[in-house]
């Protein structure tokens, strides 16, 4: 691992509407504002957990830009923003139709974020980092955008920085085909890939989770680590598996659960510790992270870690 400690990220981070009741949006009386992204949640969780992260956006020159830059920076996050007086700031709203299902409806169509460009992102932040982290998120938005994901990992690998990649796979954004052709141009270049089993099969077909870890593997990254969800997760790690069962708890909303996954797993390889665990805290910080509604405001700091472990339901 590098001296520098910091893990860099980008992104569009969007404001966050959702009902405050389960039912129709429609008849819905009021409404929590809030921030949710893939990548700025994974810097959040990464802040509490102690290890420092750098966020690089693009915002619109509006309110509910202001509140991206401040709800980030005010979690510790080394905030570097972009301001696009031309085009909006990007808005998701969420819908829990039923106690146990909800849907998420983007606004990000030309929004600031989508029009991330490689200039936005400093080059001696990236070969400065320990780790660069993207998501196959942001190659999706744009063709500007894809080629800003493509110059900073390109930047990474020439300057011997670490790359994460979570697959990320956003079926509203584009197709199963496309998304899989892109997957194929960023994997060889990654050290470390995460994804859903399901995203995994996008990638290199379907399988059994140790058997898609494998065809990632042998793509190049020497980390293939499969999210499985309430079946916890398998990491293949230069050529040995590791297996690490969930934390059960009952889920509020699983909406940024992989994200706190990931920054559990990156908060641990940063500081040093093995594989079983990383695997361990990220199944902690993603069972954290259902537990409460919104994308991040349930990620846990380090010294929460055991709480989800404790049959003692009061603290004194």
């Amino acid at each position: 691992m590098n001296a520098a400690q910091y893990v860099l990220t980008f992104g569009e981070t969007m404001a966050l509407m959702r009902a405050d009741q389960v039912g129709p949006l429609a008849h819905a009386s009021t409404l929590s504002l809030g921030i949710g992204g893939s990548e700025s949640n994974v810097a959040i969780g990464l802040q509490r957990l102690g290890v420092q992260a750098v966020w690089c956006g693009r915002v619109g020159s509006d309110s509910l830009g202001n509140l991206v830059e401040r709800e980030i920076r005010a979690e510790g996050v080394d905030v570097r923003i972009a301001v696009d007086p031309a085009a909006p700031t990007g808005l998701m709203i969420k819908e829990r139709r039923t106690p146990s299902t909800q849907r998420v409806n983007y606004y990000r169509a030309g929004s600031a974020g989508s029009g991330i460009k490689p200039e936005d992102i400093n080059e001696q932040l990236i070969t400065n980092a320990a780790l660069l982290h993207v998501s196959g998120i942001t190659p999706a938005l744009s063709p500007q955008a894809e080629a800003t994901l493509k110059y900073a990992v390109e930047t990474a690998k020439t300057n011997n920085v670490m790359v994460s990649f979570d697959l990320n796979f956003r079926g509203n954004l584009w197709s199963p085909e496309k998304a899989g052709s892109l997957y194929h141009d960023i994997i060889p270049f990654a050290d470390i890939v995460f994804a859903g089993d399901d995203e995994a099969a996008i990638a290199v077909g379907p399988g059994e989770p140790e058997e898609l870890a494998r065809r990632i593997a042998a793509l190049g990254p020497s980390q293939a680590v499969i999210k499985l969800g309430a079946d916890g997760a398998l990491a293949l790690i230069n050529g040995t598996t590791f297996r690490q069962e969930a934390v059960p708890v009952d889920a509020v909303d699983t909406v940024g659960a992989g994200d706190a996954f990931v920054a559990g797993y990156l908060a641990e390889l940063i500081t040093g510790s093995g594989p079983q665990h990383r695997l361990k805290t990220a199944t902690a910080t993603g069972a954290f992270a259902c537990l409460v509604p919104g994308d991040w405001e349930g990620f846990p700091r380090r010294h929460e870690l055991q709480i989800l472990q404790t049959r003692e339901p009061v603290s004194r």
